[in-house]
């Protein structure tokens, strides 16, 4: 159950972005990897796009080239998930959900090729440049990349607001579990709130 109080170290302002993490087709509906709650929250993630659509930094996932490739367990990986390297993959299965396409520019797409946004992207120097220190963030999925993008955000200490109705899974007992966990185990460090308390409390 989510803590009553939202946004308990006060409003959100100009050093804040919005980090939607892989809401791209490769987990849309069809897929092997198939997010099906994707689809609804989509409206809740393009509310946020829209709502400061300069302060948004997409994260996409991308495969490697073929089964075979990738460092330790990643090889193994893509051997189970053959069907899923770039050579087997439709072109544009990479790219972002078309309602989010819209959205870039003015936000940016930062790719990575492990569950983690922060591993050889460069995304903390993007963000120290530009002066931010807080972070909404969304996507896919609640209990995999979301949560490496959390935890990595915490550990550079950036303020990490969560919005509960804009991530999602395709495991709901682990989406479920995964919210418990940000709202206790890390609420010191983690903050959960609706979108709409969020964009209520977002003043740049």
């Amino acid at each position: 159950m989510r803590d009553k109080e939202a946004l308990r170290h006060g409003p959100l302002g100009a050093g804040c972005a919005h980090l939607c993490v892989d809401m791209q087709k490769l987990f849309d509906t069809g897929s092997p990897w198939e997010t099906p709650w994707l689809r609804r929250v989509l409206p809740v993630v393009e509310r946020l796009a829209a709502a400061h659509p300069e302060a948004g930094i997409f994260t996409r996932f991308v495969p490697v080239e073929r089964s075979g490739q990738g460092e330790g367990t990643w090889r193994r990986y893509y051997e189970r998930w053959s069907e899923m390297t770039l050579e087997a993959l439709p072109p544009d299965a990479v790219e972002l959900v078309a309602p989010l396409q819209r959205f870039v520019p003015p936000g940016i797409v930062v790719d990575k090729k492990v569950y983690s946004p922060w591993e050889g992207t460069g995304l903390d120097a993007l963000l120290r440049e530009r002066g931010v220190d807080s972070l909404v963030i969304s996507g896919a999925e609640t209990d995999v990349c979301v949560l490496a993008a959390v935890l990595g955000a915490v550990d550079r200490g950036y303020r990490v607001v969560v919005p509960v109705d804009a991530i999602c899974s395709s495991s709901d007992a682990s989406h479920d579990a995964l919210l418990e966990l940000y709202t206790r185990r890390f609420g010191q460090q983690v903050e959960t709130a609706t979108t709409e308390e969020i964009l209520a409390a977002w003043r740049p």
